[in-house]
């Protein structure tokens, strides 16, 4: 049979059974100002890292709140911690700050 240039779609459901929310809960303490983050795409627009590679913030909130761990751990990785996310936050969200409890709660939660 002949490919057409499609393919088949992974499945995007969240099985709240599996659901770990021990890291959102962690950097919600750490920062509860994340909380009222409303993805309004200011840090995602001045990000360094969002102009020369496939990085975005908003993708990285969205993937801890889901509880998404082994995504949000490679997509972390790529982020340059310059700070311009915090600079522009309409909602005065320290994101370097959430960007760093992110990773030592997942080096944290992975040893265990």
């Amino acid at each position: 049979m002949s490919k057409f240039g499609f393919s088949i779609i992974e499945t995007r459901t969240i099985d709240y059974d599996q659901f770990d929310g021990r890291l959102l809960k962690d950097v919600l303490i750490g920062e509860p100002s994340f909380l009222t983050c409303m993805s309004c795409g200011g840090c995602t627009a001045t990000c360094s890292a969002g102009n020369l590679i496939d990085f975005n913030i908003r993708r990285m909130g969205l993937l801890l709140r889901q509880g998404e761990t082994e995504l949000l751990a490679k997509e972390i990785d790529k982020c340059m911690l310059c700070g311009k996310c915090a600079l522009v936050c309409p909602r005065d969200i320290n994101i370097r700050n959430v960007i760093m409890l992110i990773k030592k709660g997942i080096v944290k939660y992975r040893n265990q």
